[in-house]
């Protein structure tokens, strides 16, 4: 069985399962090897089927009912009652429920996946952070959506998955002015790289600052790097410098038990 990386506070919830996977313990190879969840990929769909069943299995729950959306790097939370054919996922980037056994899944290869559980109310929630979704205002409409469904925030605790770090994450001037334009309290996550007109942006900790602002009960960060830690995650950025064409995804999700 392929091990998770777990949340403290989430695995002391009985009603809760959930986890964040990363690259091992499935069936792809080459540059997918071995636990590649994600349909986007060119891997082959047998296999990251197969791939899925070894995640939803762990979860306690059935291999059509760990579903993901379409993710499009926005902050639409989709409202979930019952699990759809990967064919037919919906666009967006968040989901909240309070149906048990469907797990919420989220892929990532460096972007934040944030799993949110109200026990009390029995509504969970999963969102995909890269630094659009949270710039966009993500983890607030995940928070909002959850308290439409009987959540209340001063309950939710939310968990940061592994994600690419600060010194692994360079970016050029014209992305920093995009956060200093939005609110200058946030040139805070930026330190100078060594190159010249360049920052290294932290990520989890632009996470951690909205999830502060949407006052919920508490969140923690695992802290695991995807980027540096090649042989427990994929990574979009690794795969790009790398000038690979494809890779996998990590996926996370978490689920009211049935």
């Amino acid at each position: 069985m392929t091990q998770a990386l777990k949340s403290t506070q989430l695995s002391a919830y009985a009603t809760i399962s959930h986890g964040f996977w990363g690259r091992e313990g499935g069936s792809s190879s080459g540059v997918f090897a071995s636990l590649n969840c994600g349909y986007g990929s060119d891997d082959d769909p047998v296999l990251v089927r197969r791939n899925r069943q070894v995640v939803a299995e762990s979860l306690g729950t059935d291999t059509d009912r760990l579903i993901t959306a379409y993710q499009i790097h926005s902050a639409d939370v989709i409202h979930v009652e019952k699990p759809w054919l990967r064919e037919h996922a919906p666009h967006g980037d968040a989901m909240v429920t309070r149906v048990p056994g469907i797990a919420l899944g989220v892929l990532a290869a460096d972007c934040a996946p944030v799993l949110f559980a109200d026990v009390e109310a029995g509504v969970v929630g999963s969102a995909h952070a890269g630094w659009q979704g949270a710039f966009k205002g993500v983890v607030d409409a995940v928070v909002a959506a959850m308290e439409g469904l009987g959540a209340k925030r001063s309950r939710i605790h939310a968990e940061v998955g592994p994600c690419i770090s600060q010194k692994n994450y360079e970016v050029g001037p014209e992305f920093r002015e995009r956060f200093a334009s939005l609110d200058a309290r946030l040139v805070r996550f930026f330190v100078p790289s060594t190159r010249a007109d360049h920052w290294m942006f932290d990520l989890p900790a632009f996470v951690s600052f909205r999830l502060e602002q949407a006052a919920i009960g508490s969140f923690s960060v695992l802290g695991a790097c995807t980027y540096e830690l090649e042989g427990r995650y994929f990574s979009y950025r690794r795969t790009t410098h790398r000038k690979e064409s494809q890779y996998g995804r990590n996926i996370s999700a978490i689920m009211l038990k049935p």
